[in-house]
């Protein structure tokens, strides 16, 4: 598999996990499908931005709270929150329950983190298949390492992936919804309860805050880290044709401070966003439920720099 470098440099992996614990994680301790393998070309707005390493990503002055109020928020549910020490700047409606969509795929790559083995080859089985879109769409047989469907299921959003990696680390898709709410459990989200490791169907919630604090934990792990600020990769199927994963947040095309996170859609959950980003030697992640597709981008911005300050 090989990445795409959005400036003339490739982006280097460093493919570590972070413990998980009872307490919060401190860091201290721790498209397009192509019939030939000719890459497509990279948006121009990907080009315009130069991707910082990841051992870059690792700022340690812990934020203030901004002296002036929080913007008005335009979206259900909202949670500002410092990535290590877990200290909110602000919510709203952060502890009211609804879903959350694809940004429970954050959940998803953690368990599949937990493992400790993302070289382990994993073969599609036509179950798989039967996810709704959004799908890759591989097929019966095809075998791909667990790294490489993490990368496709964390930039592109692929439910299909998310079932193939859910099945193949578990054993069984409900075996790995229990390791989710159990992971959910340890890290502290206490208004959480997941059915499926895609976020699709309802009778699943959580909050703005407990989703934070799902960031967090993946924003601390080296690995998830990395796949996240990539705007798009190369994904080779078995049969050599390449296709071309761009991510679906948009964030990352245009603010080289943004370091991206997760999306999520569906009617009742509306549009989500979990972002992140750094200036300066600190760090911030929003969380936004709840939006609109005109709004959510914007939305998340004016938080990123309400908390940033000077970006």
């Amino acid at each position: 598999m090989r990445f795409i470098a959005t400036t003339v440099t490739l982006l280097t992996l460093i493919f570590t996990s972070a413990p998980v614990s009872g307490a919060f994680l401190s860091p201290f301790a721790q498209n397009q499908n192509l019939s030939s393998n000719r890459p497509a070309p990279i948006p121009a707005e990907a080009r315009r931005v130069r991707r910082p390493y990841a051992s870059q990503l690792n700022p340690s002055r812990p934020l203030r709270t901004p002296a002036t109020p929080a913007p008005r928020p335009n979206c259900a549910a909202v949670c500002v929150i410092d990535p290590y020490n877990g200290n909110v700047l602000y919510g709203y409606n952060a502890n009211t329950r609804r879903q959350v969509a694809s940004t429970q795929k954050i959940i998803t790559a953690l368990c599949v983190c937990d493992t400790k083995d993302l070289d382990k080859v994993v073969t599609i089985k036509a179950s798989d298949r039967l996810a709704p879109p959004i799908r890759l769409n591989l097929r019966a047989g095809e075998q791909y390492t667990r790294r490489d469907l993490l990368q496709a299921m964390l930039t592109g959003s692929f439910n299909d992936v998310a079932v193939s990696l859910a099945r193949d680390c578990a054993g069984s898709v409900d075996a790995f919804v229990d390791r989710m709410n159990a992971r959910a459990k340890r890290m502290r989200m206490y208004n959480t309860h997941f059915k499926n490791p895609n976020g699709l169907p309802a009778q699943q919630y959580s909050t703005a805050y407990d989703m934070a604090l799902a960031a967090c934990y993946a924003y601390n792990n080296r690995t998830i880290r990395s796949m996240i600020n990539i705007p798009a990769y190369e994904f080779r199927r078995n049969n050599g044709s390449v296709r071309i994963i761009r991510s679906t947040n948009r964030l990352i095309y245009t603010h080289p401070w943004v370091h991206g996170m997760k999306t999520g859609y569906t009617n009742l959950a509306g549009k989500c966003l979990i972002s992140c980003g750094s200036s300066n030697g600190r760090a911030v992640i929003v969380v936004v439920l709840g939006s609109t597709s005109r709004k959510i981008w914007g939305e998340s911005l004016k938080y990123l720099r309400w908390a940033l300050g000077d970006v």
